[in-house]
């Protein structure tokens, strides 16, 4: 299986400009809605949120979780597919 990014997502969800707990309480809203195995891409820039608190609950809920960092700037493409 190729990585995450890679894939089409099956939703985008824009929280940029958003702090903590808005990313994490709304990636966790849209995950909800997915079927097993779809991908929901979230448009971040809240270092917390990307690094810590949504790696975090992915891996507690068993979901595939893949962070990439846009060169040269402090915002997140987070790719996480429903366990």
């Amino acid at each position: 299986m190729s990585e995450l990014s890679g894939q089409t997502p099956t939703q985008t969800l824009d929280v940029l400009g958003r702090v903590c707990p808005y990313p994490l309480v709304l990636s966790k809203k849209a995950i909800e809605k997915l079927d097993s195995g779809q991908i929901l891409k979230v448009l971040c820039d809240a270092p917390a949120s990307a690094e810590d608190s949504l790696p975090k609950w992915a891996e507690k809920q068993g979901h595939k979780f893949e962070a990439i960092k846009k060169e040269g700037e402090e915002t997140w493409d987070i790719y996480i597919q429903k366990a």
